[in-house]
């Protein structure tokens, strides 16, 4: 899920993994392992946001009832 949210920005925005990558300092290889099911740290997950220009809560699960 978080993967799909993080995708979905990149495309609207127009970029890529590799520019993400440049943009946060976090290794492009890492993203991958994202992609693959890795948890982000939090300190990552804030340079993400901060790149996708979005709050820390667009990136939360919903909660099933």
């Amino acid at each position: 899920m978080l993967w799909i949210k993080i995708e979905e920005r990149i495309k609207e925005q127009g970029i890529s993994i590799y520019k993400l990558s440049k943009i946060t300092g976090i290794p492009n290889a890492t993203f991958y392992n994202y992609r693959n099911g890795s948890k982000p740290s939090f300190k990552n997950m804030c340079k993400i946001a901060d790149a996708l220009d979005v709050s820390l809560d667009y990136f939360r699960e919903e909660e099933r009832k």
